[in-house]
């Protein structure tokens, strides 16, 4: 694989070349099988910035390139040694060339995306500005996603009050299957990056919680992931991001959906929360997605579902099989506490699973060991916000995520 970029007022474009070896299909590191639509893509920046390091720009060019690269990444500019070394560690790929020096930073960004998970994070960091990553037309490649509103998260964006500045690219249309998305989950960060030292960045914060981190997401079904490569700082990525001088921070690494939904909810950030794009006014209420937010609401506020959707829809299918379940932790956590959760499109779902808030205690606490990887200028601060507004797991309920996919359903 062959990178390069061109520059001109704030425009950043990346054109991509295959070897022999490489390939057109390839997964992503969760796993998902990803098929190239194009070689190039843009990101827009908000203002024109000084010079970006190499790392930098090889870090936001292989948060793209990644899943199709079968040996060797041959950069534009050379690039450190300690971040060539990453990537040979990470994925077994000759990087170079090598003859840069390594960079470093200070200040923290919030990746915010305007769902509950990074606003969530936003709670806990008043004073942190935001960078949002917005999903605009690709000059080349059809929309077939046309009802993705990433324009109005764009304006919400504006209206927080926050600090923040807002990155647009085209680089989703890069994947042709499964759909328009990130190749790499990282390269939300990509405008992040290409800003890093114009904003003397050492960290960016993603909103990333418990499920995500810990219990392996929806795709790693119902197991334990401490070595999860794609967010544990000894990760690929972790090591990735580290060595190109901005750190991967999850201030909510060690909390449930539950816990940053209701943080988001008790926050000034309270009415821009928005986690799907498909409406117009608001989240579509129709989707996959929307119910699955809604059971967690509905949860944390003690009261019925309202939703439409019921247990002959597409989208409730899942929920109508048996366990394990993607997120499934909050499946169990919703189906204990929703009132009338029997005559819902989750009944099966929590017959099946026999939760009680008992046994889902723990998802209202934090799991010490995520705090304590935080980057050091940041941890404490997560520290105090956890001890003071949410609560430390006993070491009982510690095990509740150390033994998860290795007991059956609650």
């Amino acid at each position: 694989m062959r990178v390069a970029w061109t520059a001109g007022d704030g425009l950043r474009h990346l054109v991509f070349r295959l070897d022999a070896e490489d390939g057109i299909t390839g997964p992503c590191t969760d796993g998902q099988p990803l098929r190239m639509a194009t070689n190039s893509c843009r990101v827009e920046l908000p203002y024109e910035p000084g010079e970006i390091h190499p790392d930098l720009l090889a870090l936001a060019a292989w948060t793209v390139v990644a899943p199709w690269t079968r040996r060797r990444v041959v950069f534009d500019r050379p690039v450190s040694p300690e971040f060539a070394a990453a990537i040979g560690e990470g994925w077994g790929i000759e990087a170079g060339p090598v003859g840069g020096s390594p960079r470093s930073g200070h200040g923290l960004a919030i990746s915010y995306s305007g769902g509950a998970d990074s606003a969530a994070v936003a709670a806990m960091l008043p004073d942190v500005p935001f960078v949002h990553f917005q999903r605009v037309p690709h000059p080349r490649v059809p929309n077939r996603w046309a009802h993705y509103r990433s324009d109005a998260l764009a304006r919400l964006v504006g209206r927080t009050g926050r600090e923040s500045v807002t990155v647009r690219s085209d680089l989703e249309f890069v994947l042709a299957e499964p759909r328009p998305g990130y190749p790499e989950h990282h390269a939300v960060a990509a405008g992040a990056l290409l800003l890093a030292d114009e904003l003397d960045l050492g960290g960016i914060a993603f909103g990333y919680e418990l499920g995500s981190r810990w219990l392996g997401g929806g795709r790693y079904l119902h197991r334990y992931t401490p070595d999860n490569p794609m967010w544990a700082p000894h990760g690929a990525w972790g090591r990735a991001f580290a060595a190109a001088g901005v750190r991967i921070v999850l201030p909510v690494g060690g909390v449930s959906e539950a816990v940053t939904m209701r943080l988001a909810l008790g926050s000034p950030l309270r009415e821009h929360v928005r986690w799907c794009l498909r409406g117009t006014g608001g989240p579509c209420g129709t989707c996959g997605k929307c119910l699955y937010k809604e059971l967690i609401r509905a949860a944390i506020e003690r009261r019925p579902l309202r939703t439409p959707i019921t247990a002959d829809r597409g989208v409730a299918r899942k929920w109508q099989r048996p366990p394990p379940y993607g997120g499934q932790e909050m499946i169990e956590y919703g189906c204990a506490r929703v009132p009338g959760i029997e005559g819902t499109a989750f009944a099966k779902a929590a017959a099946f699973l026999g939760a009680t808030e008992e046994s889902t205690a723990w998802l209202d606490r934090c799991y010490p060991p995520a705090v304590e990887e935080v980057p050091e200028p940041w941890r404490e601060r997560v520290r105090a916000f956890m001890a003071a507004e949410v609560g430390f797991m006993s070491e009982d309920e510690a095990r509740r995520v150390e033994t998860w996919g290795l007991r059956g359903p609650s």
